[in-house]
């Protein structure tokens, strides 16, 4: 089911029911999707975490390393500028 703001609001326990009950419900402002609200066991089934069961060492180790990226300085110096004119 497709949700606008005010209304979710307005009856956010029906919304958080049928996300159980029903499945994915999507959450539009000005028309435009904006949020999607599914059940914890599905957010789950994802392979998403929830945040109070991820430990913040295993966070830090999750963030990517950058040892694939190429930061080679280009050799170029730029043009030689004579100030004595």
């Amino acid at each position: 089911m497709v949700w606008q703001v005010q209304q979710a609001k307005q009856r956010f326990s029906e919304l958080l029911r049928r996300a159980r009950a029903d499945g994915p419900q999507v959450v539009t402002l000005h028309g435009k999707d904006v949020a999607v609200l599914v059940s914890i066991e599905e957010y789950r089934r994802l392979g998403g975490k929830a945040t109070k069961e991820q430990d913040f060492k295993e966070f830090l180790l999750s963030i990517p390393q950058g040892d694939d990226l190429d930061i080679a300085r280009d050799p170029d110096t730029g043009r030689v500028i004579d100030f004595d004119d």
